[in-house]
């Protein structure tokens, strides 16, 4: 079963040919608006790069679509940072390789949204 169109979740046989399985943490606001848990795993195609990320998240819940990325112009948002293995990912390309254990499943792609304030 899919989320309006997204891919499908990964089963007991997990990712095909030519795809990726990552988990993904989202922050709270944007669990809450797609109704959520707190870590998903979605299939990426290869390679595995930052864009496929979230092309997977906006495939998979539609309703973020423009809450990580603008539509218009399809730059993250100023307030959100993607960070993995330690790094902050944010200020890379989109065509940015994720790192191995990210791509492979055995870390987390963090969504995060930044705070801000005086």
């Amino acid at each position: 079963m899919t989320k309006e169109g997204g891919s499908p979740p990964a089963g007991p046989a997990g990712p095909g040919k030519g795809e990726r399985e990552v988990r993904v943490s989202l922050p709270g606001h944007l669990r809450n608006l797609a109704d959520a848990p707190p870590e998903v795993a979605l299939r990426i195609p290869e390679p595995a790069t930052i864009g496929a990320v979230v092309n997977a998240i906006e495939m998979t819940y539609p309703m973020l679509r423009g809450t990580i990325r603008e539509i218009e112009t399809g730059k993250r948002r100023a307030y959100i940072r993607y960070l993995a293995c330690g790094e902050d990912l944010s200020h890379r390309p989109e065509s940015t390789p994720l790192p191995e254990p990210v791509a492979s499943g055995q870390e987390v792609f963090n969504v995060i949204g930044a705070i801000s304030g005086g």
